[in-house]
């Protein structure tokens, strides 16, 4: 099972999906209290590195990220 996050700014994506503000401050509140987790309904860790990366290129700075 692949347990990576996506952006799916098309909503066409098939399978759950999770809504939640473009904002640092949300995607990182998100996060910390593992929303993603309970709403995608998954038993493990997710990697979040590719929407991280995505606001990163935003100039954003998710959750220690570099």
């Amino acid at each position: 099972m692949d347990s990576t996050l996506v952006p799916d700014e098309q909503a066409k994506l098939p399978g759950r999906g999770a809504w939640v503000h473009e904002t640092i401050e949300c995607m990182d509140a998100a996060i910390r209290r593992r929303a993603f987790v309970r709403a995608l309904r998954v038993s493990g860790p997710l990697d979040t590195q590719t929407i991280e990366k995505r606001l990163n290129g935003y100039g954003h700075k998710v959750n220690g990220s570099k």
